[in-house]
């Protein structure tokens, strides 16, 4: 059991490496294409070796370190992005498990670091506040005002956005009535596709989401780098592979965001006809990576698409929008648990809601000032 863990976490590990250098690729090639531009196509078959060119690039750089900065904060922030990220991954199931309510559960390997973990959810949250201090220590050790302010923008940012995100999922967990990220995998997998949460809970998801956006500082919230006014924010001052490590740090966090959706309300790795749960484990850990890897496109493609907001906006949007509409959905989810009421009314609910922050959100402001009188 323990050398099989080991070898997970060692396999895991250099498989979010390889796969942050991936995505770098890919995103090159997914903005080239939305510009109408080539992208990496140079170094080796369609530019492909060009995320090994550019991992020697970060290996080879001389490590520089500013001499008016705090060297020792300096040196540490960009471990802690990264020794976070890894650590959410820890309770993220990446393929099949087996049921965790079955007597004979873990006597088959099961594609997860940590296994039958109950409180899944938290530690994963937990962890990932965290991470905002690796941003903030590499901004104000850095001694650069470009990087000071990048690190306050990120933790207001940060903070606020994680109201919305531990909100959003808390209806999940009532209908599920478990915070084991394998559980609420296996709710949705023993109904069928009628039984994913993506159907009661839309506007959940859709907050999920926007928040996820903002907590992995992705476009169009990517305010505390935000290189035309900040040069480059929080890592300004960083080169080589502690740049590096900031970067693996945030595909890592996106990476793990994706999987968290897919894993709340898509079923996991369950899809009806290929991939149920009497099948081969192969095929529902092609299913759980595919449906992954469409919502990292679409991170994506939302990033070339949606330009960057305002401050006062993004934090208009989480305190004035994202809070109240969470609220409300939490607030339906429990009379729908409490009378036991038929989860298909949390549909036009959500739906509803959506609708009526449309709607709010059209009027007109009052150009008049409220002082005036």
């Amino acid at each position: 059991m323990l050398i099989s863990t080991i070898l997970t976490i060692l396999i895991i590990f250099g498989a979010l490496q390889a796969l942050a250098g991936g995505l770098v690729y890919v995103e090159r090639k997914i903005c080239a294409f939305m510009q109408n531009r080539i992208g990496p196509n140079r170094v080796g078959p369609v530019g492909l070796l060009q995320i090994l060119a550019d991992g020697l690039k970060f290996i080879m750089k001389e490590e520089f370190v500013p001499h008016y900065a705090d060297k020792s904060v300096f040196i540490i922030a960009p471990a802690i992005g990264l020794v976070c990220a890894m650590l959410c991954f820890a309770v993220v199931p990446f393929g099949a498990t087996d049921n965790p309510a079955d007597a004979d559960y873990i006597t088959h390997y099961q594609f997860i670091i940590a296994k039958n973990v109950d409180i899944g959810i938290l530690f994963i949250f937990a962890v990932s506040s965290l991470t905002v201090y690796g941003i903030i220590l590499g901004g104000w050790a850095s001694n650069n005002k470009y990087s000071l302010i990048g690190g306050l923008r990120s933790s207001a940012q940060i903070i606020s956005y994680e109201i919305p995100l531990g909100l959003s999922i808390l209806g999940v967990v009532l209908m599920t009535g478990s915070l084991n990220l394998e559980r609420i995998i296996w709710k949705q997998a023993s109904g069928g596709i009628l039984e994913w949460n993506i159907w009661f809970q839309p506007l959940a998801f859709l907050l999920f989401m926007i928040s996820s956006f903002a907590e992995c500082n992705r476009l169009p919230f990517d305010l505390p780098e935000t290189e035309q006014e900040l040069v480059g924010g929080y890592h300004t001052e960083y080169n080589g592979m502690k740049l590096a490590f900031f970067f693996l740090g945030e595909y890592t966090h996106m990476v793990t965001s994706c999987f968290l959706m897919v894993i709340l309300f898509f079923g996991g790795w369950h899809f009806p006809f290929i991939a149920e749960a009497d099948m081969w484990w192969g095929l529902k850990l092609i299913v759980f990576v595919a449906k992954m890897a469409l919502f990292i496109v679409f991170y994506m493609l939302v990033r070339w698409t949606i330009p960057r907001f305002r401050f006062d906006q993004l934090m208009s949007l989480a305190w004035k929008v994202l809070i109240p509409m969470t609220l409300l959905n939490l607030v339906a989810v429990m009379f729908v648990k409490e009378y036991g009421i038929t989860p298909w009314v949390l549909l036009p609910v959500s739906l509803g809601i959506l609708v009526g922050a449309g709607l709010i959100a059209s009027q007109p402001e009052s150009k008049e000032s409220p002082l005036a009188a």
